[in-house]
């Protein structure tokens, strides 16, 4: 039988405190977010690692073997922080390998990507009973969106709200199928509620995000992602919507004219690409070509000119020659995208790409990743000689020192100019008067 507040506080003198690390994507980020705020509702207190918590949830990530392996790391660096403390293992390495983590002597909960809204009852069992937990489950039986959400978050302007859960792509190269289920969908209303509280606590902009939110609704039959956007965008207080990484096929005509009737929607478009060559893309078991993925830019700038358009490319998988490569580079230039993320091909255990022949040497990867990366840099900056004398809207969010604040455009381009404190979130319109870095400068118009 778990303790209730009333008999856990009475057990322990003082207000218990927990700790977060979180590793991975920014659905990681969401979640941790969310299940600190349940421990602060069942009157924990949630404080920096370093300050010798008396809990550690470490939200693991398991896209590749680095990131298993820093997981294991943090689980290390947190029974040093304090060698009495609760760690509490949760997320997507947890699900891949529950008896490795189970086994290790420093984790007393392990709990994969579901049931995180019983994290704090999980927590207080173990303090009760004191015998190890392994509460992991088959993500593959689980076919509803667990509901966690956020209402505040601390020192931010751009909230996250997570909409979406699973993936049924199962792309050749990737593990998060397997980690994280089939897809499931959060319900409008639920979403709806969300951003409104977040609107309310002073959030300006909202980003939707998920594992694969261009598959929003489809296990509901109801609704798809664009009717979400339209069901938020009159929220009071709401001023930016901003879209998480989409697959490409997600933009049809249809898409994008209802999109452009909605002037709170960002302007800027994350589409995975992952290679610029047609073999390889099929050899990944990505369901476009790059004829499709060009048209659908071209979709985009039909109605959107100055749209920001990221990708991310992996140089350096198995089979891909330096002709193959070539391919993939010239296609970058082609669509001309405003920010590129290059990463290396590391072979995952669990999925198909890990066993094909034909790997390709370190060296060759990290050649590539060199080229794609000064091609890259040389788009980004083409990008941002567009804007210069140009007015731009830019929602700040950092402050450096006394005078100068740094924010974002709604295509994504970091700003950043001479103010102080007061004008951190909120939205301003500057004249831009130069690049620095990878960055644009401008003055603000009073």
């Amino acid at each position: 039988m778990l303790l209730n507040n009333e008999e856990f506080y009475k057990r322990y003198s003082r207000k218990k405190l927990v700790a977060m690390f979180t590793l991975g994507c920014k659905v990681n980020q969401y979640e941790t977010e969310a299940m600190a705020e349940l421990f602060e509702k069942a009157g924990y207190e949630v404080v920096e690692p370093e300050k010798g918590a008396d809990i550690y949830v470490i939200n693991t990530c398991t896209v590749t073997n680095l990131g298993e392996r820093k997981s294991r790391q943090f689980i290390r660096k947190a029974k040093k922080c304090n060698k009495n403390s609760i760690i509490a293992v949760v997320g997507c390495y947890s699900q891949i390998a529950p008896e490795e983590v189970s086994s290790m002597k420093d984790v007393d909960i392990v709990l994969g990507t579901n049931d995180r809204k019983n994290i704090v009852e999980y927590c207080e069992e173990f303090l009760k009973e004191k015998r190890k937990i392994n509460a992991v489950n088959d993500i593959m039986d689980i076919d509803e969106f667990e509901e966690l959400s956020i209402t505040s978050i601390k020192d931010r302007t751009r909230a996250y709200l997570k909409i979406q859960e699973g993936c049924n792509q199962y792309c050749s190269y990737c593990i998060i199928p397997y980690a994280r289920g089939r897809i499931r969908s959060r319900e409008i209303d639920n979403i709806k509620a969300e951003v409104k509280k977040l609107c309310a606590n002073g959030f300006k902009e909202i980003v939707l995000t998920g594992i694969h939110i261009a598959s929003y609704g489809k296990d509901l039959n109801k609704g798809k992602l664009i009717d979400v956007i339209e069901q938020i965008h009159d929220t009071d207080g709401l001023e930016r919507i901003r879209l998480g990484s989409l697959e490409p096929n997600l933009i049809t005509e249809d898409f994008m004219q209802r999109i452009h009737k909605l002037p709170k929607v960002c302007d800027h478009f994350h589409l995975s690409l992952q290679s610029g060559c047609d073999k390889i893309l099929k050899r990944m078991n990505r369901k476009y070509t790059t004829q499709q993925y060009s048209q659908n830019v071209d979709t985009i700038r039909k109605y959107m000119p100055n749209a920001g358009i990221t990708t991310d490319i992996i140089v350096g998988f198995p089979g891909e020659t330096d002709e193959d490569f070539k391919i993939t580079c010239e296609f970058a230039k082609k669509i001309g995208f405003s920010k590129i993320h290059v990463f290396k091909y590391s072979p995952r255990k669990g999925t198909p790409a890990a066993s094909y022949k034909e790997q390709v040497l370190n060296s060759v990867k990290t050649e590539r990743s060199k080229i794609l990366t000064d091609i890259a840099r040389g788009l980004t900056m083409k990008f941002l000689n567009k804007f210069i004398n140009l007015e731009v809207n830019v929602l700040f969010e950092q402050a450096y020192g006394n005078d100068i604040i740094k924010g974002h455009t709604k295509n994504y381009i970091e700003v950043i100019t001479k103010g102080n404190v007061s004008k951190l979130h909120s939205i301003y319109n500057l004249k831009i008067d130069a690049i620095d870095g990878e960055m644009l400068t401008g003055t603000i118009i009073e």
